[in-house]
């Protein structure tokens, strides 16, 4: 374990200070530089703010009572070079932006579709931006022993690689971190049925909703799972009453197809930028079933690890990141940018460790910790080796958690949780 402690060493507050500003500085240069042309390509030949014109179609589309059409791909396809043309370029493109969102997803943003795409894009961006500050800023309020490092704080926020991807591409992966501070500050307040709720709202991205509901049932957390359920009912019962079954039906029918249209909007580049234990398989490994056997697997022993801890801890913050870490690990489409659900599992148990008395320990989560945040941004690297990094990262993180909670003994949280 010296190992650790030598690499803690090298964490210097001087040295992580400098590795932010020079990282914050080279993300936004590249961004600003790439962003300067004109028109609504950039510099690399990427649509500018290119996931936020799927969402954008369909609010147009919401917005011309055209809801019967909003999963028609090549409906979306011709929608996406009209709204290019509109922009004053509409140079070839492999690039087919699929809908893959539920048609709620498309409702909450037709205000928007009475602006241009670049201007609704901005717009997006700017209010998610805010947002994601206001997150950090709540989270810090229950995070007391970090509160003397709020400068280094912001500047890693920053410089966090999903950031940079989360805004390039105009994402709403901004929503996911809401919904998981949400529950981090709802679990501090010992509120479990309003945690679970707020998790529940996870269900216009399903695929965070894997691990979460198991973990909760194997915990015994039945107020937390039964808000999360109900929360996620609610927000299914009123979609469908909306948009009527054919349109639900299209919804769940390209759900079911969703690697294909994955790889019509990032041609050939989509698995690298994933980060879960499913890319992990399927990029280290080349055969599929073998892959895809291992996945299962191992999402398994996730699970569980995080279902024993966050049983066996009283402490919400650690129960919080323990269940935030396998459902990022078990997600079988996670790019880059959601990683943003990461900011309070960072922030929580960079508090926590700084009360622990134990050298060994602060410094093996000290190298955990940052090597969940700096990996991910080497993703692309695993082009030629195959090799996530991030994901054995996350892994060791939530096995280390799961392996303290065993050291220390910790008594069941009661029943009535």
């Amino acid at each position: 374990m010296n190992l650790w402690s030598n690499f803690a060493a090298l964490l210097t507050p001087r040295r992580l200070r400098a590795q932010a500003l020079v990282l914050a500085l080279c993300l936004w240069g590249i961004c600003a530089l790439d962003f300067a042309t004109p028109g609504p390509f950039d510099h690399a030949g990427n649509i500018k703010f290119q996931d936020f014109l799927p969402f954008y179609i369909s609010a147009r589309l919401l917005a011309q009572g055209r809801s019967h059409q909003l999963f028609n791909q090549q409906i979306a396809f011709d929608q996406m070079h009209a709204i290019l043309r509109e922009s004053g370029d509409d140079r070839p493109t492999r690039v087919r932006l699929a809908s893959v969102y539920g048609p709620q997803v498309g409702l909450c943003f037709v205000p928007l579709s009475r602006l241009s795409f670049p201007t609704a894009a901005r717009l997006w961006i700017a209010l998610s931006v805010i947002l994601y500050f206001a997150c950090i800023y709540l989270l810090l309020r229950i995070s007391p022993r970090i509160r003397d490092h709020s400068a280094f704080i912001w500047l890693a926020a920053i410089a966090y690689p999903p950031l940079f991807h989360f805004f390039v591409r105009g994402q709403l992966s901004v929503l996911l971190l809401t919904c998981f501070t949400a529950s981090a500050l709802a679990l501090h307040a010992k509120r479990n049925f309003l945690a679970g709720f707020a998790l529940g709202i996870l269900v216009f991205k399903p695929q965070f909703l894997v691990a979460i509901p198991i973990v909760l049932l194997l915990a015994g957390s039945w107020r937390a799972l039964s808000g999360l359920i109900l929360s996620a009912a609610v927000q299914l019962s009123l979609t469908w009453a909306i948009f009527g079954t054919s349109v639900m039906r299209a919804y769940f029918e390209t759900l079911l197809h969703m690697s294909r249209w994955i790889e019509t909007a990032e041609p050939g580049l989509a698995r690298i930028q994933m980060h879960s234990l499913r890319s992990f398989w399927s990029l280290l490994l080349p055969w599929p079933k073998v892959a895809l056997i291992l996945y299962l697997m191992t999402s398994i022993v996730a699970i569980l690890l995080a279902a024993s801890a966050f049983k066996k801890s009283s402490n919400p913050a650690l129960r919080f990141s323990a269940l935030t870490l396998a459902a990022v690990l078990v997600n079988p489409h996670l790019f880059i940018y959601d990683l943003l659900v990461f900011i309070p599992v960072f922030l929580l148990l960079a508090d926590w460790a700084l009360q622990e008395a134990d050298p060994q320990l602060q410094s093996t989560f000290r190298v955990l910790l940052y090597l969940a945040f700096v990996l991910p941004l080497f993703g692309p690297l695993s082009q030629w080796t195959h090799l996530q990094l991030s994901v054995p990262a996350f892994a060791a993180l939530l096995w280390f958690l799961w392996t303290r909670f065993r050291a220390s003994n910790l008594q069941p949280v009661a029943r009535t949780q």
